[in-house]
C-alpha cells in the first residue's frame, strides 16, 4: 500500500526550528509532486508549501505566512522530503501532513484521492 509517513513534530519555543520528514513507502517519490499541508486548533488546513520533482528552486512554493523560515527539499534517493522551518511563531501550531500527487507541478491543485500522511504535530509555545 502506497503510504506517506511524517514525522519530526514536536514541542518548541517560539523562535525555535524543527525538520520534518515526509517518508514514502511502498512507492518511488521519483515524478511526484509533493505537498505540505498544516491545519491549526479551529482552522481550515493551508497548503504551505509544494516542490516538484525535480526540486530545483523554481519549483517550490511557499505560502506568504512561511515564506522566508521555512525551506522544502528532497532527497529522491533517501525516498524523503524535508521541511525545515525556522524562527517558529505560535501560529505556526497544528498538525502538518505531506501529500504526493503524479507527475504535476508546484503549485498545483490537490486531490482527496491524492496521497497522503497521517500527520505530525507542531506545538510552539509562546
Amino acid at each position: 500500500q502506497m503510504q506517506l509517513v511524517e514525522s519530526g513534530g514536536g514541542l518548541v519555543l517560539a523562535g525555535g526550528s524543527l525538520r520534518l520528514s515526509c517518508v514514502a513507502s511502498s512507492f518511488s517519490m521519483e515524478h511526484y509532486v509533493i505537498g505540505w499541508f498544516r491545519q491549526g486548533p479551529g482552522e481550515e488546513r493551508e497548503e504551505i508549501s509544494c516542490i516538484d520533482d525535480n526540486g530545483n528552486d523554481a519549483s517550490v512554493y511557499y505560502a506568504d505566512s512561511v515564506k522566508g523560515r521555512f525551506t522544502v527539499s528532497r532527497d529522491n534517493d533517501k525516498n524523503t522530503v524535508f521541511l525545515e522551518m525556522n524562527n517558529l511563531k505560535s501560529e505556526d501550531t497544528g498538525v502538518y501532513r505531506c501529500t504526493a500527487a503524479w507527475n504535476r507541478g508546484c503549485p498545483t491543485t490537490w486531490l482527496a484521492n491524492d496521497i497522503w500522511g497521517r500527520g505530525t504535530r507542531v506545538t510552539v509555545s509562546a
